[in-house]
C-alpha cells in the first residue's frame, strides 16, 4: 500500500506545465544525468550493504555463507566508490 502511494506521488504530473529542474543546456543535462548516476548507485550500494550485512548476520559460522556476505559487503564498499567517483569521471570527459 505504501509502495503504491510512493509510486503515485513518484509518477504523478507536475502540478505546473512548467518542468522544475529541466537541463536547458548540455553541461546542465550532464549535471542532471551525474545526480541521477550518484544517486541509484549509492542506493545499489546500500542494498549491497543491507544485503551483506543480513548474510553475515545469518551466517551461523558457515564459512560459504560467511565469504558471501563479504562478497556483498565489498560491492557495496565499490559500489559507494563509485557514486563518490562518478562526478569526477563524467565531469573529465
Amino acid at each position: 500500500m505504501v509502495m503504491v502511494a510512493g509510486l503515485t506521488v513518484l509518477f504523478a504530473p507536475p502540478a505546473s506545465a512548467e518542468v522544475i529542474g529541466a537541463a536547458t543546456s548540455l553541461s546542465g543535462l550532464i549535471s542532471n544525468l551525474t545526480g541521477w548516476l550518484v544517486g541509484l548507485l549509492a542506493g545499489l550500494a546500500t542494498l549491497f550493504l543491507t544485503i551483506g550485512g543480513v548474510r553475515y548476520l545469518a551466517a551461523g559460522g558457515d564459512p560459504g555463507q560467511v565469504e558471501k556476505a563479504k562478497t556483498a559487503l565489498k560491492s557495496a564498499a565499490v559500489g559507494y566508490a563509485l557514486a563518490a567517483l562518478a562526478p569526477l569521471l563524467v565531469g573529465g570527459f
